[in-house]
């Protein structure tokens, strides 16, 4: 049976050339890097060399970049940061409706404690609503955090535009990149970003390594108490091999960034035509262009998620409804229901993410094998007459 893998948006394969990168910081070069003698020495040495990859990658200067242990972390502790720092009597942080849990949550969080938090509505497109953006930061607004690409259905916000709003009142912005590192190039200086967290994962480097981006001067509540690690600012020994892994992933990404979004655009749209095209009552979610090149998120009418997804798990093809972060949630997607679907609608909805080891042929066989499953799913609803 043909095993194929498209659901690179929950992650992605650690290749071959990151695995050989990070495979002597196990064995050989093992020291800690907090240590003064050579063995530390030298894990000092590759730390600081990752750290000045990333920071080529971001526009930014190496010591802006700080290692975490993931891209939930780096958003906790930019918005929590930035929220118990704050002397300037400003209590409000502005986000959208359609960010990831790890952000939702933190602010939730947050609201608990007596902060106010404005969720700016996303229009059918999953586009945040700029107007009503405009009208949500004011002088009382201490943080702006909005995502650069959304994990489900893969439409791109105009974070420059925010992040200017953001600064004409005098508040800090920070983005959750998490998914967009790897197909949109970055320079924090020139878009205006005072905030920017990654995930290695997402981009061919292991599980559990992550970045925030803080603006040099910008000076942030640290999220972990522990050693003097990351400048004081980030507890916790450093995790030395996938730190390393995630500076050559970055490194590779970047510099392929315009093949790979050429070779995954033209996938995503081929894909994107045949589903619309071959199964009826379907419908794309999320901007039709302005979308990550690997996105493709559809909704499915008179069919449940869970039961596409395992039918097609049992055809060898991995794919999921949203984000993996709520994968075991029976509720809809709240990135579908803030776009405007109906509840039976969101239930049934498939999200496709290609990488560039996907192929045509792979494209073609998910195709045909969703037609069929679609067919049989249906004939034994009750609530479809085609």
């Amino acid at each position: 049976m043909k095993r194929i893998y498209m659901d690179n948006a929950a992650t992605t394969r650690v290749t071959e050339p990151v695995f050989e990168a990070m495979k002597p910081y196990f064995c050989e070069t093992y020291g800690n890097p907090s240590s003064v003698h050579a063995f530390g020495r030298d894990a000092r040495r590759a730390v600081e060399e990752a750290r000045r990859q990333v920071a080529s990658a971001l526009g930014c200067e190496a010591r802006e970049v700080y290692f975490t242990g993931c891209g939930t972390e780096s958003d906790n502790w930019a918005i929590k940061g930035c929220a118990y720092a704050a002397k300037n009597g400003r209590k409000t942080i502005v986000s959208t409706t359609i960010e990831h849990h790890a952000v939702l949550h933190t602010l939730e969080a947050l609201e608990k404690e007596g902060y106010n938090v404005i969720y700016v509505p996303v229009d059918e497109e999953g586009i945040v609503k700029m107007d009503e953006m405009e009208k949500a930061i004011t002088e009382d607004t201490l943080l702006v955090t909005v995502m650069a690409a959304n994990n489900e259905i893969g439409t791109i916000q105009p974070i420059t535009e925010i992040a200017a709003l953001a600064h004409e009142k005098g508040a800090l912005f920070h983005t959750d990149a998490v998914q967009a590192i790897g197909s949109m190039r970055f320079n924090v200086k020139e878009m205006g970003i005072d905030m920017l967290s990654l995930s290695g994962h997402k981009f061919h480097a292991p599980k559990g390594v992550g970045v925030l981006y803080i603006k040099n001067g910008l000076r942030i509540r640290p999220l972990i108490a522990g050693g003097a690690q990351e400048r004081t600012q980030r507890a916790g020994t450093e995790n030395l091999a996938s730190i390393v892994a995630l500076g050559k992933a970055i490194t590779l990404a970047n510099e392929n960034i315009d093949a790979h979004n050429a070779c995954l655009t033209e996938m995503r749209d081929a894909l994107i035509e045949k589903i619309l095209t071959r199964i009826p009552e379907t419908r794309l979610n999320g901007h039709k262009d302005k979308r990550l090149p690997g996105n493709v998120n559809v909704s499915i009418s008179y069919i449940e998620g869970e039961a596409l997804l395992l039918s097609l798990d049992l055809k060898g093809i991995a794919a999921s409804s949203g984000s993996a972060c709520t994968s075991g949630s029976l509720d809809p997607s709240h990135v579908l229901l803030a776009i405007g679907l109906p509840h039976e609608i969101a239930h049934g909805s498939l999200r496709l993410s290609l990488s560039e080891e996907n192929t045509m042929e792979e494209v073609d066989y998910v195709v045909d094998q969703l037609e069929d499953i679609v067919k049989r799913l249906r004939a034994m609803s009750p609530l479809y007459n085609g």
